[in-house]
């Protein structure tokens, strides 16, 4: 089954390389600015929409100095989905930029790894290497919604649906989530934060938040697998090159919105 793609760009900031990349020292590099954008992505089959992840919260924003360029759930409502009515959410993992506006969705079905749920509800979800990434009321609406049993978790891999996969990598954190989707002209890989910025990848750069960094080489490695063959393309989680690689807008949407929307999809963008 075919699916359209979109990225919607919601937020930005400015960070440094040496607070990007675990280590940065050793790479012998001076040290200089890094543009960092932030996104959430919408699937569509013709018949049911299903986000993924959905931005970070407008007071955690504020306080860690992000700009917030849409509120991720007027973007939804700009693109015609209310947020109320989704009834699937893919949560990619629990850092504060990707959950931050769980109470949006009350009738979502919300789809995440296991071991990300376990781990979030787990004794070492407190400890300030961890925690820094993450807002306690946010993790617990978390563990509210799989108490109230709206939470469908992934083991290793799912078929979400025909053409869609989720496939847990770990690394980032104990349960990051890619997805693959197929769309007419091919696959596109919603990379997530197991791949911030596509530099990690073609430089083998670990990004600096990391639970296990095997498992995030392991990750960098099952992505160039997954994007090798033609027709199948990768979509980096906050790399503000996804906009240039995927120029495709999405006519009809508010001047507001118009530039912070595009379709991803093979042919449209690079690998």
């Amino acid at each position: 089954m075919a699916h359209e793609v979109l990225a919607v760009r919601y937020g930005t900031r400015t960070a440094r390389r040496s607070e990007t990349f675990l280590n940065h020292h050793l790479y012998g590099e001076p040290d200089s600015e890094l543009p960092m954008d932030y996104f959430f992505w919408v699937v569509r089959d013709g018949g049911r929409t299903t986000v993924v992840d959905c931005g970070f919260g407008a007071a955690a924003g504020a306080r860690r100095r992000r700009t917030m360029l849409v509120d991720p759930v007027d973007a939804l409502r700009g693109l015609g989905i209310d947020p109320a009515t989704v009834d699937r959410l893919v949560v990619t993992h629990a850092h504060y930029d990707h959950i931050g506006n769980l109470d949006q969705f009350p009738e979502a079905e919300i789809v995440l790894a296991r071991r990300e749920l376990d781990f979030w509800t787990g004794p070492y979800a407190g400890r300030l290497q961890f925690a820094h990434s993450t807002e306690p009321d946010e993790l617990g609406l978390l563990a509210k919604a799989a108490a109230d049993g709206r939470v469908r978790l992934v083991d290793n891999t799912l078929d979400l649906a025909p053409g869609f996969e989720l496939v847990v990598v770990g690394g980032h954190t104990p349960g990051q989530l890619v997805a693959q989707v197929a769309t007419t002209g091919g696959a596109v890989v919603l990379a997530a934060d197991a791949l911030h910025l596509y530099e990690e990848l073609e430089r083998d750069r670990p990004f600096f938040v990391v639970a296990d960094l095997a498992d995030m080489y392991r990750g960098f490695d099952l992505l160039r697998e997954m994007t090798e063959d033609p027709g199948r393309v990768l979509v980096a989680g906050h790399d503000a090159a996804v906009p240039e690689r995927f120029p495709d807008r999405v006519p009809g949407l508010a001047p507001e919105l118009a530039d912070l929307v595009v379709r991803v999809a093979p042919g449209e963008g690079t690998a």
